[in-house]
């Protein structure tokens, strides 16, 4: 990557943003990283209201990076901890655990809907898969037009918004466990036991939520010499020569960078540009699509209403489509032993009906659909708070790809600017993935490597087969004594 004089600008404090800032301090690299927002973290981020402790989504700390779990343990040593995990599925007034268990699966399902899964599970299996071009046509080659039926099509279209149909391929295949879902599909129907060793049952995570990652790192990369600009958006990208020459915000400032990294949403980067690219390339910018969501957490009076960490709930007569437990994640995350605080999960559009009503409506919403399914009861429910996250999922319909190609394309003519993080590159990374965008990034801006940023986590390997150890996680650092009183709380 070219290099140049000026500081390095950092555009966005996400969890690549600010693992980009991090590491740049950490080798005394000039650079200022701007955030629009008051706080470090984007959809990652840990809310604080009244003292209890919320994620926008839940956010686990698994991966089969070894330089970003190094990463990780090396900003919050100790204070990552190893966390069990359980979670299910809501399905037609039942719940299954997930990943599938055979016997779990055949006491829910019933003898005649098991035979008629495990024949068109086996009938997909047997049939030749051509290439697939919508999420819909993914899933039934591998699964089966049974499995798909029940298990994916209701939940994946209230989750975004769209027919199955619209949703491409490539989404289905980074996201879906093709491995540790079809074969713990194939125990639970045909009792062989899938031929997996372990799915992950433990996962690390940050005391205090995620936001603690980012905030350890906010302060260290402070420590160490950079600069932060949080409240301060940036406006205007100007650039000529085929580089970035100044970074504008909001209030009328500017910086003349080195080297550019951004987070930031790929179309909004375009439209950023001074000069305009060519009409194509704005149009492409113009058409990426998101998804966007909110969060209301509800405190609850007495025990947790449930002991998972989270609930995937695909029945179609309520609008949540997952609920977290926070206490589940960390009990240092719920300040009250006689307080349990959930959080519910609503997908919807910015500006639609659902994101625009009023916070108290919401929170009747969310209080009523956790009755209707069971539970807890309206009666319990103490107090609530609604968070709003737009352009949380980058959107993969028929045109993403297109739109997407003829933004990069032009983009690559800026010789010091690399888009890295989910956002960044209108991909669907989780928060392992986007940090090692930034830390392929740094590398690229400091050692003069040429790594290609667009092809992190383009392999589609999102498995959780345990292949090294079936409990990765298990020499994790031990809380320090002084906390174990708490966790009590």
């Amino acid at each position: 990557m070219e290099s140049a004089a000026g500081p390095a600008a950092v555009l966005g404090g996400g969890p690549a943003g600010i693992t980009a800032g991090y590491l740049l301090a950490k080798q005394s690299r000039p650079s200022v990283l701007f955030e629009a927002d008051d706080v470090v973290g984007g959809l990652a981020r840990t809310v604080v209201r009244d003292g209890y402790r919320f994620d926008l989504g839940g956010h686990r700390f698994f991966t089969k990076s070894h330089e970003v779990e190094a990463l990780w343990r090396e900003v919050l040593g100790a204070e990552l901890l190893t966390r069990p995990r359980l979670s299910r599925i809501r399905w037609r007034g039942r719940f299954i655990e997930y990943p599938l268990q055979a016997g779990d699966v055949v006491r829910k399902l019933g003898p005649l809907e098991l035979a008629r899964c495990s024949g068109s599970y086996a009938a997909a299996s047997l049939r030749r898969r051509r290439e697939a071009e919508s999420f819909e046509d993914w899933v039934t080659a591998r699964f089966g037009r049974r499995l798909f039926e029940l298990f994916f099509r209701t939940y994946t279209e209230k989750v975004w918004g769209v027919p199955t149909g619209e949703l491409r391929a490539e989404w289905a295949a980074q996201r879906i466990r093709d491995l540790s879902f079809g074969r713990a599909a194939r125990a639970a129907m045909l009792g062989d036991g899938g031929g997996v060793r372990s799915l992950i049952e433990e996962f690390l995570y940050p005391r205090l939520g995620p936001g603690q990652m980012w905030d350890t790192m906010l302060a260290e990369l402070v420590r160490m010499g950079g600069e932060a600009r949080l409240g301060t958006p940036v406006t205007r990208l100007t650039h000529a020569g085929g580089r970035i020459t100044s970074v504008g915000t909001a209030d009328g400032a500017a910086l003349e960078p080195g080297p550019v990294i951004s987070s930031l949403p790929l179309g909004a980067v375009v439209e950023m540009l001074d000069p305009a690219p060519p009409s194509h390339v704005l149009q492409a910018a113009r058409g990426l699509r998101y998804r966007d969501f909110l969060t209301v957490a509800l405190v609850i009076r007495g025990e947790d209403p449930f002991p998972d960490t989270w609930i995937y709930v695909h029945d179609p007569e309520v609008r949540v489509g997952r609920i977290q437990n926070f206490r589940a994640w960390s009990p240092w995350m719920v300040p009250h032993r006689e307080r349990s605080c959930v959080g519910l999960e609503y997908f919807c559009f910015e500006g639609d009906e659902l994101w625009s009503s009023p916070d108290e409506d919401l929170i009747e919403r969310a209080t009523a659909e956790l009755a209707r399914i069971g539970l807890a009861t309206g009666d319990r429910v103490e107090r609530g708070w609604v968070v709003r996250v737009p352009k949380a999922y980058p959107i993969y319909d028929s045109a993403y790809g297109a739109r997407v190609a003829a933004i990069r394309n032009w983009l690559e003519r800026l010789g010091n600017l690399q888009q890295v993080g989910r956002n960044g590159l209108h991909r669907y990374n989780n928060s392992d993935h986007s940090m090692l965008t930034a830390i392929r990034a740094v590398e690229n801006a400091s050692a003069g490597t040429s790594h290609d940023i667009w092809a992190v986590n383009t392999d589609s390997v999102y498995h959780e087969e345990d292949v090294a150890d079936e409990h990765p996680y298990r020499e994790a650092p031990r809380t320090p004594a002084s906390a174990q009183g708490a966790a009590a709380r």
